[in-house]
């Protein structure tokens, strides 16, 4: 347990005492000076209760405003400095493709590749991060995007890693309305999950979307029926075999949570579709 866990234990194990003792000595002084019946039982208790609430609210605040304040100063600091992270890694971005523009020698060029590349990477963890720290704080902006550019965007990035797997899609242009990084890296990880846990012949990935659903099916070994209850479950791998840390559909159903997204599988002969009812952010 890290000391600010342990301090705000502390403080509301204080604060709570000292009100409860307060509480128990009007009570004490109320009963033995006027009684206690069904006639003033309400007026007696009822009372009590609301000073009691008040109490403990008063000084919870005025002891753990504090504490509350060195985390928004915590946050805001990280928030700063990942902000300034983005200068210098654009800055590199910038120049390195300016420095393409006049050289001609294949190693060099190979090196600012290299370097194009590792800004790249650094951009993209910049906005991983800033985007984390958003959904942690609640301040995620909802906006207007199409479902079929999302979907084509989250399919190049697997051209790489795909190997021989055939994806085939069938989406139109729907205009949805939600979190777009989140949506974005939801799909990323239903298309790897989908390329991961499929077969080694003829591999295939369909992504479709027909009244409101998204699926996105690959063949394979069909999840075992008692591991659908579980399959969203942080660190959960029914193939250990596979690589990862099973965090990606654990990601989606968090999303898919918070967003009012229903979630299902249907388990078929030859693989399992995993189906987005959208219904809420058309």
């Amino acid at each position: 347990m890290n000391s600010k866990k342990r301090d705000f234990l502390i403080s509301i194990s204080i604060i709570f005492t000292f009100s409860l003792i307060i509480i128990l000595y009007l009570n004490y002084f109320f009963i033995s000076k006027f009684g206690l019946n069904q006639d003033n039982f309400v007026f007696i208790i009822i009372p009590l209760i609301i000073v009691g609430l008040a109490i403990f609210l008063s000084f919870s605040i005025s002891i753990l405003k504090p504490l509350f304040k060195s985390d928004e100063k915590l946050q805001q600091s990280i928030k700063e400095t990942i902000h300034e992270l983005n200068i210098p890694v654009s800055t590199i971005k910038m120049n390195a493709q300016l420095l393409q523009k006049t050289i001609s020698d294949e190693k060099s060029l190979k090196r600012l590749d290299r370097i194009n590349q590792a800004s790249n990477n650094l951009l993209k963890l910049y906005e991983n991060m800033e985007y984390n720290i958003k959904k942690e704080i609640d301040k995620i902006d909802k906006q207007e995007f199409y479902l079929d550019e999302i979907i084509a965007i989250s399919c190049e990035k697997f051209d790489d890693i795909k190997k021989n797997t055939i994806i085939t899609t069938n989406v139109p242009s729907i205009k949805l309305f939600t979190d777009l990084n989140g949506f974005e890296k939801t799909v990323d990880n239903l298309i790897s999950n989908a390329i991961k846990h499929n077969i080694k012949d003829n591999p295939l990935v369909n992504i479709e979307y027909k009244n409101g659903i998204l699926s996105v099916f690959n063949t394979g070994e069909k999840i075992d029926t008692k591991n659908l209850f579980i399959v969203f479950d942080k660190y959960f791998q029914e193939d250990s075999s596979k690589d990862g840390f099973g965090l990606g559909l654990a990601m989606v159903k968090e999303f898919c949570d918070k967003n009012k997204i229903t979630i299902n599988i249907d388990t078929l002969e030859n693989g399992n579709r995993f189906n987005l009812n959208l219904k809420n952010i058309l």
